[in-house]
Parts: C-alpha cells; structure tokens; sequence
C-alpha cells in the first residue's frame, strides 16, 4: 500500500473515531492529510470507500498476521502468547479503528459488512482453534464465546486504558492469557 494511501486511511480512521462518520467531510479529511478534499479521489471514490478500506484493511491484517503466527508456533501454548501479543499490540496501536468498527458498522454499505464479517470470523477461527488445541476437551462453541469475550476486553482499550500503555500491554496480556489457557 502507497504511503499516501495509507496517511489518507489512518487520518480518515481518526477523524471517523473523533467526529463520527457523518461528522467529517472528504475536504476534512484531505485539509488534515495536507490535501485538497477532491485530490483524495486520486485513490478512493469517496468517505464510504475510506471507511469500507478502513475496516477491510485491518480485518485482512488481523486475519493474515494470526494465521501466520499461530501456524508458525511451536506449541499451542505459543500460538495462544503469539495471538495475544499481536491483538494486544493492535489494541493499543489502533484504538480509532476500534471504535468505527463498533460506532461506524451500520454506515458500512452491504457488501463491506458481509466482507468484513466474513475476514472477523476467520481471525476468530484461528483463535478458537488454537484455544481448542490447548483446551482439547473445550467444546467450539464454548471456545468461540471466550475468544469473543476475551476480544471484547482487548477491544475495551479505547475506553480503557488508563495507565500508562506498558502496564496496560501487561495488564491486558495476562487477563487474555487467564480467560483462555484455563
């Protein structure tokens, strides 16, 4: 991704999370990148293509760097530390993404949500698995509901953190760590 895309991405996100979506204007978002608003269309058709690429583009990176830590762990108790350390980095590092995932859903157009959904559940599938490697007599059901409850505690950072963020990595880390290694 061109670096310009992605200041656009990142600036569109925190402007979203700020103001809320019909809150920002295309001219908000390219004053704040340093742009004319209509220069933006160079690489998107619009706030709704920002905020669909938004969403899409992390799910895809949550989805891709999972797999591929938890596929390359050597126990699944390391897939588990793997999993844990990258959603917590996310977590901490993208909070404005968070917040449009939960706030901004409904201004998503239908073929975004169903895209989206589909990367989500795939990134909690790499989860249940692992949990269920650890926790072999974890019914997948069972295992689902922790790993989204446990995502809805790391995902709380943008309300949450409230210390300083090493002792909130910390923190979040070994409550993770203690709803799903049983």
């Amino acid at each position: 991704m061109n670096g310009r895309r992605q200041q656009i991405l990142d600036t569109a996100a925190e402007l979203f999370a700020e103001r809320g979506f019909h809150g920002v204007s295309v001219h908000d978002i390219g004053a704040a990148c340093g742009i004319s608003g209509p220069a933006l269309y160079k690489h998107f058709s619009g706030k709704g293509e920002l905020l669909s690429a938004s969403l899409t583009d992390i799910s895809e990176t949550l989805l891709k760097e999972g797999s591929v830590r938890a596929t390359s762990a050597e126990s699944p108790s390391a897939a588990l530390d793997a999993l844990i350390d990258w959603h917590v980095d996310f977590a901490l590092d993208h909070p404005a993404l968070i917040v449009i995932q939960d706030r901004e859903w409904a201004n998503l157009n239908a073929a975004a949500r169903r895209d989206v959904r589909a990367l989500q559940l795939s990134y909690i599938d790499v989860w249940v698995d692992t949990v269920r490697a650890l926790r072999p007599g974890l019914d997948r059901s069972t295992a689902r509901a922790a790993v989204q409850a446990t995502f809805g505690l790391l995902n709380s950072t943008p309300h949450s953190a409230r210390i300083k963020p090493p002792e909130m990595r910390a923190l979040l880390i070994e409550m993770a760590h203690r709803s799903l290694a049983g």
